[in-house]
């Protein structure tokens, strides 16, 4: 396992990722009934019971090309119409949890966008590559062009130790930053900005094998604080 670090993006006005990820499409709740029609559902079975519903099984699942790997299936992947027509006789709708925002209502909407739940939002349903369009034109993809987050190392890292030894309090209580879910402010960014000469110096005391190993970290730490600084935004380690 490994640490590593971000700044909080949807703080900074410049993040071109900011207004998707701010869009939130779809959240889970405990309580779906209470949403009406904004409630999600799906049509599943297990493959065996579907199977049972077909005198040919194997012909089903040639007709509708259902693998071998297939535990659960979902009433969209049946193609065959006559089949599918089988299917929704027996198949039983049930709720998933999710609520679509759009059909929620103005304060439904509201409340459970501001709500600590699990949330889909427009950034979600992009492709990795259409995610990483996005990043390599973003000024704040302090990692080579890459996004907003990188590595800060390994879990038994010594910088953070080595950091204590030369009193850079702030990269020193990344552990501990990690464990709490700590957000850092600018005002961290700052300090942090202070120790990277610091650190710098620190690396080449303690010899050549900490400056290869630490030295791209502490390029990393000066980006986020630079970003933080520029943006009026947090940071965090995980």
């Amino acid at each position: 396992m490994g640490i590593s670090m971000a700044i909080c993006e949807t703080e900074c006005k410049n993040a071109l990722c900011r207004p998707s990820k701010l869009n939130v499409l779809k959240v889970l709740v405990k309580d779906p009934e209470r949403y009406g029609d904004a409630a999600e559902y799906e049509t599943t079975m297990p493959i065996e019971d579907v199977l049972r519903a077909f005198a040919d099984p194997e012909g089903f699942r040639k007709r509708n090309r259902i693998g071998d790997d297939v535990c659960t299936l979902y009433i969209e992947r049946v193609k065959d119409p006559a089949d599918r027509a089988v299917l929704e006789r027996i198949m039983v709708p049930h709720r998933t949890g999710w609520i679509d925002m759009s059909k929620a209502g103005a304060d439904a909407a509201k409340a459970l966008a501001a709500g600590d739940t699990e949330k889909q939002t427009e950034w979600d349903s992009l492709s990795f590559d259409e995610m990483n369009e996005v990043c390599a034109k973003c000024r704040l993809s302090w990692d080579k062009g890459r996004g907003c987050l990188g590595s800060f190392g390994p879990d038994d890292s010594a910088l953070p130790g080595i950091a204590s030894k030369y009193g850079c309090g702030v990269t020193a209580s990344v552990p501990e930053g990690v464990s709490s879910k700590r957000i850092y402010t600018k005002d961290d960014a700052l300090i942090l900005s202070q120790e990277i000469p610091v650190l710098r110096d620190a690396l080449v005391k303690e010899g050549k094998l900490a400056v290869r190993r630490y030295g791209g970290a502490v390029d990393r730490l000066e980006a986020v604080a630079r970003i933080s600084l520029d943006e009026g935004c947090g940071f965090r380690f995980f």
